[in-house]
């Protein structure tokens, strides 16, 4: 990979998760544009850990206590930092009144009742889901990589509804270079699902596009926490829909 590419890449590691990266990799708004045609990548990388993880720990514990330490382990990899997004913008966009105010409760660092119901739900069906699939890793690579695709497609089609925040360098920063590599990031591992791979897809667009469309029209588009949303809804479909089609 060529130096340009690597730092991208690397960018996008420092963006999602807790790994460390070299100071060399630096920042910047411009930078981190670019390096959104890698978030899927990071979710295949994100799920291969979580997958080593299950299968490790599945070789001396019962199925369930597994899947959670999978999902433990991703949890700790992330910062957890999807699904705090989760339960902000449940707490907002349930919470809220108006446009000013789902935006004042999402940045709000205190858990609502929306928020707690939503995320311990998400990821009660997550270690569920994983527990009962008889081949799990596909699918949870998959839904890593398929829902931070979903992300990307997001950005790209939505303005963002703030006037700063993290989020805030990489609107209207998504062009087609960006879109056509998280594609091929995004869909290579969802192939591994065989014949599950379409619905899960579509089933999983067809809910980020609900999603993008209730933040235009509460928020005025999406933030960082309706991104982490995003990836956490998507990523819950595709290991149903994978859980489904294997039963």
């Amino acid at each position: 990979m060529i130096p340009r590419e690597w730092r991208l890449v690397l960018t996008a590691v420092q963006f999602l998760t807790r790994v460390p990266v070299p100071a060399w990799v630096g920042h910047g708004p411009d930078q981190l544009d670019r390096a959104m045609r890698y978030l899927p990548l990071v979710g295949i990388g994100v799920g291969l850990i979580g997958a080593a993880v299950l299968e490790l720990a599945s070789a001396g514990l019962p199925r369930p206590a597994a899947a959670l330490l999978s999902v433990a382990a991703t949890l700790l990899l992330t910062g957890a930092l999807h699904e705090d997004g989760l339960a902000d913008t449940f707490d907002g966009l349930f919470g809220g009144v108006n446009r000013e105010d789902a935006l004042r409760i999402m940045r709000d660092s205190r858990l609502g009742t929306y928020g707690a119901a939503g995320l311990t739900l998400a990821l009660g069906l997550k270690v569920a889901a994983l527990s009962a699939l008889p081949a799990a890793v596909p699918a949870l690579v998959a839904g890593q990589a398929g829902s931070r695709l979903l992300v990307v497609c997001v950005l790209a089609g939505l303005p963002y509804a703030r006037a700063d925040g993290k989020a805030a360098p990489v609107a209207g920063g998504i062009g087609a270079t960006e879109l056509a590599v998280a594609g091929v990031c995004g869909m290579l591992p969802m192939l591994a699902l065989g014949g599950r791979a379409a619905p899960a897809l579509l089933l999983a667009a067809g809910l980020a596009w609900v999603m993008a469309r209730w933040f235009r029209r509460r928020l005025g588009g999406y933030t960082g926490d309706g991104l982490g949303a995003v990836q956490q809804m998507t990523e819950l479909t595709i290991l149903l829909v994978a859980l489904w089609h294997a039963a």
